[in-house]
């Protein structure tokens, strides 16, 4: 990880369980503990989350390899990896 590029948090998508309504944030930084969403641990970098409000309740998959092309939800961008 640089200051400007993220750490992979993992190379597979998460699905998560969202509600229609909710606003999420999506951790940019990859360093998180509470992966896919921020856990303040962006504050040494100069990268920060990334909102995210559902339209729908369902589930959505949300990407932790942080190359996604439709952040926060993953395009497959892991595959390249």
């Amino acid at each position: 990880m640089t200051e400007t590029s993220p750490a992979i948090a993992a190379r597979e998508p998460i699905s998560v369980d969202v509600e229609a309504g909710k606003r999420y944030f999506w951790c940019a930084c990859g360093l998180s503990k509470s992966q896919p969403f921020c856990d303040g641990s962006h504050k040494t970098t100069s990268l920060t989350p990334m909102p995210y409000t559902a339209e729908k309740s369902g589930k959505l998959f949300f990407c932790q390899c942080k190359r996604s092309n439709n952040k926060p939800l993953c395009d497959g961008s892991h595959k390249n990896l």
